[in-house]
């Protein structure tokens, strides 16, 4: 569904990715892990049009997109949950769900945002409050659910646990599940690497803006410089 080849991308003279490539099948979840500052929130910024490249290609479902706008990707599939889940504070939380579904006709909203209530219980009593008023955690259900109006085909994830008590942290990582399994590909950015990776069908650890380590989630898991460098272990 997405390959990203030999891809390149700076702030200004400071080239942050240095030829990443990466692939991900239909129905997989990826994990990219790595100490702050490797690349992965600029590498997803780049899949989702927000980040421009310097070089390489990226091709979603073999059409290239590198020259798409960010609104463009949206629209052909690709939607991103950001880091820091910025969500719109003054606005309800319906608002919110509303606004992720901007390139989509209203009246064919209702069934999605009913089973982002489904999924997110918690949202309910919030329902036509400012999201302001949300805690951190649910906020995060927001933005996940934000994400998923759009109706995407790649969903990208960028740290969805950051910041969230344990209990919530394994309601969010079995939310994620049951999209995998409803048929959804989803590209997930997590520091919580144990966690990543026993969802994960495959992994790739970014090191300094490039490809160190990848292979499936289980013998990434095993390997020995992720264990100690990533699993405390």
């Amino acid at each position: 569904m997405l390959s990203v080849e030999d891809v390149r991308s700076a702030y200004g003279r400071i080239e942050v990715l240095h030829g990443v490539t990466l692939h991900v099948a239909r129905g997989e979840i990826v994990t990219l892990i790595g100490a702050n500052g490797a690349g992965k929130t600029t590498l997803m910024h780049a899949i989702s049009g927000v980040q421009p490249i310097t070089g390489g290609k990226i091709l979603f479902e073999g059409r290239p997109i590198a020259q798409l706008p960010a609104h463009a990707r949206v629209a052909a599939g690709i939607s991103q949950v950001p880091e820091g889940r910025q969500v719109f504070e003054p606005l309800s939380v319906k608002d919110n769900l509303r606004l992720g579904a901007w390139s989509r006709r209203a009246s064919d909203l209702g069934d999605d945002l009913a089973r982002v209530r489904e999924l997110f219980p918690m949202l309910e009593a919030f329902w036509e409050k400012p999201a302001g008023m949300l805690s951190g955690g649910q906020q995060q259900m927001l933005a996940i659910g934000r994400g998923l109006m759009a109706k995407p085909r790649l969903l990208l994830l960028d740290e969805p646990s950051m910041g969230l008590a344990p209990k919530l942290v394994d309601h969010v990582l079995a939310v994620i599940r049951s999209l995998q399994h409803e048929g959804l590909t989803i590209l997930l950015v997590e520091q919580n690497a144990g966690a990543a990776l026993a969802i994960a069908d495959r992994a790739y650890v970014l090191e300094t803006g490039k490809v160190a380590l990848s292979g499936n989630a289980v013998d990434v898991h095993s390997d020995r410089r992720v264990r100690e460098a990533y699993l405390g272990i």
